[in-house]
């Protein structure tokens, strides 16, 4: 008895409705076990344009350096909160990427340890793991034009309950940046029978937004300043390693930069990127870093800010900087959403508050 050759179903759908079901999956992982399914799995996927890179380890570039110094990030963020990550993301890696068949080829054992670098000990070879950049990962796509990294943890190592959040938007330089911090966030308190009730705790009287003269002699401004320097040098070192990236590949149409925390976002548009191309950044001649212009900045502040949602913010701040050599631009009414929508709920409402208080300009210099 003779049987007819079995039919795969996947061979009567045409390639645009396979590159579309490739563009929803997104991840350079998945994709990748997709490519080793089949020949023609393989020749569609270097066309996806829509891709998610997500870094689960970073490895030191320092050949000598002790097993307690690369065996993660965590342990690294909390010596050197900025400069450490950027030594060591998309940095050292070892082997260069050869396909994309190669990127899902790990280890059982680097799976249940994917957020860790280069484990020296009695259970791991040093050489058991090949990790790649994104930057390697990515050649092997051609027509790649929403692309969205993103790293395992922010770089800035702050206290726990604090809220410090950024967004920065750059060309060949920074366009602009958005910093909202807060000293601690207390969560609404839910009753029994389910609804919110409001926080009370004796400071939440209104004043006229005036920054109390206790500010800046109890070390809350000097706090508000870190915060501001070390979201700035978090963005420009990000910016800084995506040069390769933006460089190699032509038909992007954005890119974002984020972190599994949530902590900093660094988005880049069309022209933005096309702007990079064409004048090259001015690079930071102390470290790996595009260089931070001379800023403009405004700053809001409330000691006690109370969302819609019952959400309390202490020390609530807000931070706006644009270049000096750029025309002001408003940050209510016309195109003031600029400010407000660099945050997801609740922190938007959040700025949105800030802004119709008492506005204070300073003026930093480029560094």
């Amino acid at each position: 008895m003779i049987y007819p050759e079995p039919i795969d179903h996947f061979d009567r759908l045409p390639d645009s409705i396979l590159l579309f079901i490739f563009n929803k999956i997104g991840d350079v992982k998945a994709l990748g076990r997709c490519s080793v399914v089949s020949r023609r799995f393989n020749s569609l996927v270097p066309e996806v344009d829509n891709v998610l890179v997500r870094v689960d380890c970073v490895i030191s570039d320092d050949e000598s350096s002790s097993p307690s110094s690369s065996t993660g990030y965590s342990s690294d963020k909390s010596r050197h909160p900025i400069s450490s990550l950027f030594r060591l993301v998309f940095s050292g890696l070892l082997k260069p990427f050869q396909s994309i068949t190669q990127f899902i080829s790990i280890s059982p054992r680097r799976a249940a340890s994917s957020s860790a670098a280069v484990v020296d000990g009695d259970d791991f070879e040093k050489n058991s793991v090949t990790h790649h950049s994104p930057t390697q990962v990515l050649r092997n796509f051609n027509e790649i034009k929403l692309l969205r990294i993103e790293l395992p943890s922010g770089e800035l190592g702050i206290d726990e309950g604090v809220l410090l959040k950024w967004r920065a938007d750059f060309g060949s330089t920074l366009d602009n940046c958005i910093i909202l911090g807060a000293s601690s966030v207390i969560q609404p308190v839910t009753s029994t029978s389910g609804c919110s009730l409001p926080n009370i705790d004796g400071n939440g009287e209104n004043d006229n937004g005036s920054i109390p003269d206790s500010f800046y002699t109890n070390g809350g401004l000097k706090l508000r300043v870190v915060w501001t320097i070390s979201s700035l040098i978090a963005a420009s070192a990000r910016h800084y390693l995506l040069q390769p990236i933006i460089a190699e590949h032509k038909t992007l149409d954005s890119l974002v930069l984020t972190d599994a925390d949530g902590q900093g976002v660094l988005c880049m548009n069309k022209e933005q990127l096309e702007e990079l191309r064409v004048k090259p950044l001015s690079a930071s001649s102390a470290s790996k870093r595009t260089l931070v212009p001379a800023l403009n900045m405004r700053l809001w502040y409330a000691a006690h800010l109370e969302l819609p949602d019952g959400t309390v913010l202490k020390g609530a701040t807000l931070v706006a900087i644009r270049p000096s050599e750029q025309p002001k631009k408003e940050v209510v009414g016309g195109d003031g959403n600029w400010v407000a929508a660099a945050f997801k709920e609740p922190y938007g409402t959040a700025a949105r508050m800030l802004v119709k208080r008492r506005t204070y300009c300073l003026e930093m210099n480029s560094f």
